[in-house]
């Protein structure tokens, strides 16, 4: 099992300790830095705003047999992805090492991404049927989250827990009138979803997308949206939505809203990262804007520091309420490539929607491969202790990090929660 002790990794999980390696040559912290993070970070309720948890191998002979069997283009990323998101809970080598990279984390709970990039109500239930899967499966050690109360119950008895949001407002999308419409916020709610996104990327009926040039923002249906995720207790989250349906949807939003996984485009001007007027307009909701760990949105040196710079930034600026850690990153397990190898090449598929993105705006070029693969392994998902560490080196105070590491997102569930 992986732990963090006296200040180093002992783990015989190469890809953690490489990843810790990684982030220890770019912080370079002293001795006294490094144990006062680790200690801060293991008492620390930590909660992540936006993310995913440990991945497993897929089962290479398994879906094999489906594609000599035949199987669909649809039926294999759906086998593909049930296999990612639920094989932990039945294979005893896949949990012990989802089990590694959550101790090795030192994460409490993970706002949870439950839902695919859709509004189609039973393509979104899909992932959470899965998440809810394997929470029922691993209780002693994962438990699926409804309200802040059990977050601090499971930080208090050592065990970790999922907190549902959707990528997507599930929408019946027959358009006979406002209220069948709305309908579905609630029944999700009642399934445990708890934050969703307005848009994803593209423009809906709701608002526009980050990709979109037009920027039209929130649409009336829109605001009505709003409404019912305030009056419901659904956190509005605006991560993937444009600029001006972003601060639209704050101006409206009577709780507090956020940007769960996004960064400051003061720091790195790009379309997933918020300007000030947003970020401004968010924190006045009460909200917060989530660090995540993507080189392209972050900028400058594409690693740990260039994280950190956005966190700076926003505690400087609008102050340590109204930022957290949404790293949107994935611990993958080892068996990923092997596993792989078994499985025969398919055609080639066109882009799914979720990729439909700008020329270049999912890329970040590094001067070279050695500068890339540790800048991007000083991002890993098991690296958290170290961003605590950072913050620890750049000077915050431990109630600062604390409210960053966990403190801001428990706040906001509670605000939520008392909407109703």
């Amino acid at each position: 099992m992986a732990k963090v002790n006296a200040g180093l990794l002992e783990s015989d999980n190469q890809v953690i300790r490489k990843a810790w390696e990684a982030g220890l040559s770019i912080l370079k912290p002293t001795r006294k830095e490094l144990e006062h993070g680790l200690a801060l970070h293991r008492e620390s309720l930590v909660f992540e705003s936006y993310g995913f948890c440990p991945r497993a191998a897929v089962d290479g002979e398994a879906l094999k047999a489906a594609i000599e069997a035949g199987a669909t283009s649809a039926e294999l990323q759906d086998l593909t992805e049930n296999m990612t998101m639920t094989r932990q809970a039945d294979d005893p080598l896949e949990e012990k090492e989802f089990k590694e990279a959550w101790e090795a984390s030192g994460v409490t709970a993970i706002f949870q991404n439950a839902g695919v990039e859709s509004q189609d109500p039973m393509q979104i239930i899909k992932r959470l049927a899965r998440y809810t899967y394997i929470t029922d499966k691993m209780r002693s050690f994962l438990l699926r989250a409804t309200c802040a109360a059990d977050i601090e119950r499971a930080k208090a008895e050592g065990r970790h827990c999922l907190f549902m949001s959707a990528n997507g407002v599930p929408l019946l999308q027959r358009w006979n009138n406002l209220e069948e419409e709305l309908g579905y916020i609630k029944i999700f709610y009642q399934l445990g979803v708890r934050m969703m996104h307005l848009t994803y990327n593209r423009r809906n009926m709701i608002g526009d997308g980050c990709s979109e040039p037009g920027n039209a923002g929130l649409s009336d249906f829109g605001r009505a949206v709003v409404a019912e995720m305030n009056r419901v207790g659904v956190i509005v989250d605006v991560a993937h939505s444009g600029w001006r349906t972003s601060l639209e949807a704050a101006q409206v939003s009577s709780r507090p809203m956020v940007a769960s996984h996004s960064g400051a485009a003061a720091v790195n001007h790009h379309i997933r990262c918020k300007p000030d007027e947003v970020i401004k307009a968010i924190a006045d909701t009460g909200g917060y804007v989530g660090i995540c760990c993507i080189p392209a949105f972050l900028g400058r040196s594409g690693d740990i520091n260039a994280f950190l710079d956005h966190i700076d930034y926003i505690v400087k600026k609008f102050g340590p309420d109204h930022v957290a850690i949404g790293t949107d990153v994935a611990y993958v397990s080892r068996q990923t490539v092997a596993e792989r190898k078994k499985v025969p090449p398919t055609r080639r598929e066109r882009p799914r929607w979720e990729g439909f993105w700008p020329p270049g705006a999912q890329e970040y070029t590094y001067p070279d491969q050695e500068t890339a693969a540790t800048a991007r392994q000083s991002l890993s998902w098991t690296n958290w202790p170290l961003f605590t560490v950072g913050m620890v080196q750049r000077g915050h105070s431990d109630e600062t990090i604390r409210k960053i590491l966990g403190g801001n997102v428990l706040r906001v569930v509670r605000a939520a929660e008392e909407s109703r």
